[in-house]
């Protein structure tokens, strides 16, 4: 099993998140996936595409629009395989005690954040996963759109991105909200979802003609219109009229995966 540097004591979170194998995945969540695919499967049609493009190995954060509770199963359950290796997602910590799901979550690369923890130490334990070669699963709005649309997203994963170097492999959620919209307890039987994996790249902060660094603001719409350009117009939301036509998302080509 691998370890992460020797550095500090490790929080409940960090111990929960290092308890899994980096490079391989348990038969725990194997059989979890399968389970998941399955419900989903009978629940609704489900379709993907760009799985070629997942990275097999090393630090890598995923970002993903979020519109539903969908979202989260649908990425694990599809796109864990083709990783190979778990990926760790960061939920609240009162979460993890619930009877049945918190078990479930734990095993599934879910550690938790306590109710009221400062961002610093959310940052941190999402640094030290990366840093330790990890997948992190994101979700750069912070929050389920209520719309479906994007909204316009933190800060966060830019940081993280730009602090750490790690790849990030955009991911979109096609339909998901009307399969399982926002407010609703259970999910809908019939009609279809899709999930849409980009290519991965690595997130730059370039530097104008006059010297100045763009703002995280903007590094940060760089990040979104990778995820856009995955999604159906209805989706695209406050990103969508940024799009180009044609080229990289804002005609900017970021940093490619060596």
């Amino acid at each position: 099993m691998s370890q992460p540097p020797p550095r500090h004591s490790r929080s409940d979170a960090e111990v929960a998140a290092f308890s899994l194998p980096r490079d391989r995945l348990p038969w725990t969540i194997r059989a979890s996936n399968q389970f998941g695919r399955l419900l989903l499967g009978t629940s609704t049609r489900v379709s993907v595409g760009g799985l070629e493009h997942v990275p097999k190995h090393g630090a890598l954060i995923l970002a993903s629009n979020h519109v539903s509770n969908a979202d989260p199963p649908l990425i694990a359950n599809w796109l864990t395989s083709s990783l190979g290796r778990p990926v760790h997602w960061m939920a609240k910590a009162e979460a993890l005690e619930w009877p049945i799901a918190g078990p479930f979550m734990r095993m599934n690369g879910a550690f938790g954040i306590r109710r009221g923890a400062a961002d610093t130490e959310a940052f941190r334990l999402a640094k030290s996963v990366l840093d330790d070669g990890r997948v992190l699963g994101t979700f750069p709005e912070g929050t389920r759109s209520p719309t479906g649309a994007l909204q316009v997203a933190k800060e966060g994963v830019t940081l993280l991105a730009l602090r750490t170097g790690a790849p990030i492999l955009p991911i979109g959620c096609i339909d998901t909200d009307l399969f399982w919209p926002r407010g609703r307890k259970i999910w809908r039987i019939g009609g279809r979802i899709r999930m849409e994996v980009g290519v991965p790249f690595v997130l730059e902060r370039l530097t104008g003609p006059d010297g100045r660094k763009e703002s995280l603001q903007d590094v940060t719409t760089r990040l979104m219109l990778h995820i856009a350009a995955l999604l159906p117009p209805r989706q695209q939301g406050v990103y969508g009229q940024l799009l180009a036509p044609d080229g990289p998302p804002g005609g900017v080509s970021d940093g490619p995966v060596r």
